[in-house]
Order: structure tokens, then sequence, then C-alpha cells
């Protein structure tokens, strides 16, 4: 089914009559982080960016977004102390393994090495 374009789960929706008089009326979104702006093709619109989000915890994530927020939390702290990104810190620790394996060019790339700490 489909109401104003957006995409819901046909067998989670239901409507009732309640005391004769009002349909009530239950739509359960295929994603359910869409904003629509309006539920019918007609009729007013909100302005979703002025919407705020239900507060989330980290473990109602699933594994993959939880591991990319936690991500993003440890690079913002790094950021604010001055201290090197997660990128950085694989970026060095690859650059030392090359180095303990190819002894004879880590004297080459020693400055390099320094300029990244």
């Amino acid at each position: 089914m489909k109401i104003n374009k957006r995409e819901v789960k046909d067998d989670e929706c239901y409507w009732s009559l309640e005391d004769q008089k009002e349909i009530s009326i239950l739509l359960t979104k295929q994603n359910k982080d869409d904003w629509w702006k309006s539920l019918f093709k007609v009729g007013p619109e909100i302005d979703t960016q002025k919407l705020e989000p239900e507060p989330s915890k980290l473990s109602n994530l699933d594994n993959e977004t939880r591991a990319t927020v936690g991500k993003m939390m440890f690079d913002q702290r790094q950021k604010q102390m001055r201290l090197p990104t997660s990128e950085k810190i694989k970026n060095q620790d690859m650059l030392q393994q090359f180095m303990e394996q190819n002894p004879d060019m880590a004297k080459n790339f020693s400055n390099v090495c320094q300029t990244l700490r």
C-alpha cells in the first residue's frame, strides 16, 4: 500500500470504527526513521526539519550502526583532546608495521613517521 507515495507494511496496518463515529487508522511505515511531510497527497505539509527525533540508546541500534556511532564518538573526543582519530591511528599502525617488516627502508621513512605522529 502507498500513502502519499510512501510505503507502509500492509500486514501491520489496521483500521477500526470506534463508538460508531470515529475511524482509527494505524499505518506502520516500511522505514520507521522516514519522516513524512504529510499523510495524504492532498493536505497540509509540515516542515520535517523542525522536528526532533526521539532520543535513542546505543543498545537499541544494530551492531553495524552501533559500531559506526561509537567510532564517530571516539573520533570526536580525540579531536577535542587534539589526539589522533581512529583513521590516523590506523595509518600510524600500518606504517609502523611496514617499517618493522622493512628495516632498511625504515631509515628512509623515519621522517615521515615522525610527521604522522
